[in-house]
C-alpha cells in the first residue's frame, strides 16, 4: 500500500479510501488484511485483470486518437476491386488525404479474389473486396453498400420498363460482362444457374466504364452498380434499372489480418474509410 501511494503520489489512505469504494460497488473483499501485510482475494484478482484491459484500452484509444491531432505519416498500400475503386474511393481517398496530407496511398486495382490473396499474403496493408468465398478468414469492417442495375441500350425492350426489374427479366438474353473470374461474374452465373438458366456473355471487356459502352453500342446486357451506370446517363444512349433481387444489394468490406497487424498508417486509414459506411445508396 506504501509503495503503490508513493508512485503515484497520493496517500496511503486514499488508496484504502477507493479499493473500499471499490468492494463497496462489487459487494465482495478485494483484499484480504493481515498483521505483515494484505494478500488478494480471488476477486481482486479478477477485478485487477479487467482493469488491466480497461487501462490497456484507455492508452490505445489515445494513441488512435493521437493519429487525429499529429496526423498519421508514411504509407499504405491498398488492393481493391472496380466497384470500390470506381464509385467511392477518388472521392474518399481524396477526403482522407486532406486530413492526412503527410501519408502516401499506393492503390492497387483487382478483382476480389485477388484482392483476398494480396491480403493473406502481405502484399498490401488493406484489401476493400466483396464477400467472396474465403473473406472469413481476415478481419472484415463494413466499407460501402451498392445495388446492381440492368444497363440497357436504350432501344432495348426491358429499357420501356419504368422502375425496377428482376434479374429474371434478362433471361436468355445476351450479356456483356466482365473479363477474369470477377466477384460479379461470380455472382451472375451462381443467380443464373439457381434459376435453371445459363449465363450467354458475347463479349467481356477489363473495366465497368467498357462494360456501359458495349451495352450503348448494343452488343449486349450489362449489370453493374448503379452508381456506375448513372455516371453515363445523358452521356451515352442507355438507361438504368436497378435490379429487385435482394442479393443485388452488394456490401464492400475492408479487410486484413488483424487489428494488431495494422501499422499507425493503415489504422488511420481503416478508421477513415469505415465512417463512409452509411454514405452508399441502400
Amino acid at each position: 500500500m506504501a509503495r503503490a501511494a508513493e508512485r503515484e503520489f497520493i496517500a496511503p489512505s486514499a488508496i484504502s479510501r477507493r479499493i473500499a469504494d471499490i468492494e463497496a460497488i462489487v459487494g465482495l473483499p478485494l483484499i484480504q488484511r493481515h498483521q505483515r501485510g494484505i494478500t488478494v482475494t480471488p476477486v481482486g484478482e479478477t477485478v485487477r485483470r479487467y482493469a488491466e484491459r480497461i487501462l490497456g484500452t484507455i492508452e490505445s484509444l489515445g494513441a488512435e486518437l493521437s493519429q487525429f491531432h499529429e496526423g498519421a505519416r508514411g504509407s499504405v498500400r491498398i488492393a481493391a476491386n472496380l466497384s470500390a475503386i470506381v464509385q467511392f474511393l477518388p472521392e474518399d481517398l481524396a477526403a482522407f488525404g486532406r486530413v492526412f496530407s503527410a501519408v502516401d496511398v499506393e492503390l492497387d486495382e483487382q478483382h476480389s479474389n485477388e484482392v483476398l490473396q494480396r491480403v493473406a499474403e502481405r502484399a498490401v496493408d488493406v484489401g476493400i473486396c466483396n464477400a467472396v468465398e474465403g473473406i472469413e478468414a481476415f478481419t472484415m469492417v463494413p466499407y460501402r453498400r451498392d445495388r446492381l442495375a440492368m444497363i440497357l441500350p436504350a432501344g432495348h425492350p426491358l429499357a420501356a420498363r419504368t422502375g425496377e426489374i428482376p434479374f429474371s427479366a434478362c433471361a436468355g438474353e445476351t450479356l456483356v460482362g466482365l473479363q477474369g473470374n470477377s466477384a460479379l461474374t461470380q455472382m451472375l452465373r451462381q443467380q443464373a444457374s439457381a434459376a435453371g438458366e445459363s449465363l450467354r456473355i458475347k463479349i467481356r471487356v477489363s473495366s465497368l466504364d467498357a462494360l456501359c459502352r458495349m451495352a450503348h453500342a448494343g452488343l449486349g446486357i450489362a449489370i453493374a452498380p448503379e452508381q456506375v451506370g448513372q455516371l453515363y446517363v445523358g452521356k451515352l444512349d442507355v438507361v438504368v434499372r436497378p435490379l429487385t433481387d435482394e442479393w443485388a444489394h452488394r456490401q464492400l468490406w475492408l479487410v486484413f489480418p488483424s487489428r494488431e497487424q495494422l501499422s499507425a498508417t493503415a489504422s488511420a486509414v481503416v478508421n477513415f474509410l469505415a465512417q463512409g459506411q452509411g454514405g452508399a445508396s441502400a
